[in-house]
């Protein structure tokens, strides 16, 4: 069996790449990309949490899996929403780059 440390290795790269993508990319698509990867981020830790737990509780290991997939159909509509937001914005600004858009100026 693989210790957890690796997955939470693995777990917390992918979070600070994700982390950097939502700082530094200016796309909003790119940006739903970078919140996407950091949300499979958390995945991999639950899951591989989960699964090293031995038998605690009364769901044994598959607490993590349940909340991965609660997480994974929330991820799915974020992104539904946030593209048909991203395509809304295109049509009426002809950009979707996050620092020329100000919706909320007169």
């Amino acid at each position: 069996m693989v210790p957890l440390v690796y997955f939470q290795l693995l777990s917390a790269a992918l979070f600070i790449i994700g982390l950097y993508g939502v700082m530094a990319r200016r796309s909003a698509v790119l940006i739903i990309m970078s919140i996407e990867l950091m949300l499979n981020a958390v995945n991999i830790n639950l899951i591989a949490a989960a699964s090293h737990r031995e038998g605690w509780g009364s769901f044994v290991n598959f607490d993590g899996q349940i909340i991965a997939i609660f997480i994974i159909t929330v991820a799915a509509a974020e992104v539904g929403l946030a593209m048909a937001i991203i395509l809304r914005m295109y049509r009426n600004r002809a950009t979707v780059n996050v620092d020329e858009i100000d919706l909320m100026k007169w």
